[in-house]
């Protein structure tokens, strides 16, 4: 609503202009335009532009080549100015980003194009973060929104920070579940920012616990235990690894509907806690701030007994290895199958030294 991911598809499609100018221009670096990994970015879910061929119509329109865009929010301009701290670090960040590798393999960057000083000056205002307000006047930072099925999906740290220096507590959120959101906010955002969280809290409703536990959609409204007890180790599953794998104390918050029935509640506050965790019914979407005094008294609460908090893996770790510790202990899985050009990508990414950056995981919404 302030014009930021305006600003950001403009300067994600400015370094996609540069890259094929100078392709255009007699390709001085070597690019090879069938390892171009850079694409353009537009503020829409259009499937037609997701795959493309452009630099049609002659020498004087540029070199053809296959290229396809991305929604803003799943470029990595958004996933780079939302970890930045400040201007000079997101134009070091910006010249970092690699667009596309040379005919004998090197990778090219956006700072090799000279193209991260541009892209900066686009993204001035865009890097301040917007302070909006709820209904009851208490202040909200939002800024940034990186893909959460692929990007960190977490907001700017320059928001998180800007908000512990003028609040007491700091709720933020981590989109995507407690597998992928909280994995990504604390083994990405908060590893590389030093941010240190003090509680978790994982919101469920009970409509969507019976949802797991296979009632059909338009029979959501019915009381069903059976169904939202075999629906309740999804919800159970999330709050072990909160406190297992990141050592963190938890509460679950329980977004109310009216169809709730008193002993679907006391099911879900009996079963977690059990786990040692307790459950906050939250009335917010029906009473404002007064329906989440429970919840807050509980976030409170837990604000202030220590806690172990710890990443899933060390810095020090191969790829392979921090894929496979978030599959064996996020997932419950037995390990990560590395298939088709998946280890020789590895390898190229750790000979390219990366090797000591944190894993980005992504997985469809279904």
């Amino acid at each position: 609503f302030t014009g930021d991911f305006h600003a950001i598809g403009a300067a994600n499609n400015l370094l996609a202009a540069m890259l094929d100018n100078h392709i255009q221009q007699g390709n001085a670096l070597g690019i090879d335009p069938k390892q171009i990994t850079w694409k353009r970015a537009v503020d829409m879910n259009d499937r037609q532009l997701r795959h493309i061929i452009d630099g049609l119509g002659g020498k004087p329109n540029g070199v053809p080549r296959e290229d396809g865009f991305d929604i803003t929010v799943a470029c990595e301009v958004m996933a780079v100015l939302c970890l930045a701290s400040d201007l000079m670090d997101l134009k070091a960040r910006l010249g970092r980003m690699i667009v596309g590798y040379t005919y004998d393999g090197r990778p090219v960057t956006a700072h090799d194009l000279k193209a991260e000083g541009a892209m900066a000056a686009l993204l001035k205002d865009a890097i301040k973060p917007n302070l909006v307000q709820t209904l009851e006047g208490t202040p909200v930072l939002i800024h940034g929104g990186p893909f959460a099925n692929i990007a960190h999906g977490c907001n700017s740290v320059t928001a998180t920070r800007m908000a512990l220096k003028l609040g007491d507590y700091v709720v933020t959120e981590a989109g995507f579940a407690a597998d992928l959101g909280a994995e990504k906010f604390f083994d990405i955002k908060c590893r590389m920012a030093g941010l240190r969280p003090s509680a978790v809290v994982v919101v469920a409703t009970v409509r969507a616990l019976k949802y797991h536990g296979g009632v059909e959609k338009a029979e959501l409204n019915n009381e069903n235990l059976d169904a939202l007890e075999k629906g309740l180790p999804n919800l159970l599953q999330h709050v072990e690894n909160i406190q297992k794998v990141y050592g963190l104390p938890c509460v679950v918050a329980i977004n109310a509907f009216p169809t709730d029935t008193e002993a679907e509640l006391h099911m879900v506050e009996e079963k977690c806690r059990a786990l040692g965790v307790n459950v906050a019914l939250s009335e917010v979407w029906a009473k404002g701030g007064e329906g989440g005094m429970a919840l807050a008294e509980e976030v409170v609460r837990l604000c202030q007994q220590p806690n172990d908090f710890h990443f899933c893996y060390e810095d020090s770790l191969s790829i392979a290895e921090k894929i496979n510790a978030i599959a064996r202990k996020v997932y419950h899985a037995d390990g990560a199958d590395l298939v088709g050009n998946a280890p020789k990508q590895l390898k190229q990414l750790e000979a390219l030294g990366f090797g000591s950056l944190p894993v980005c995981m992504a997985k469809t919404q279904y």
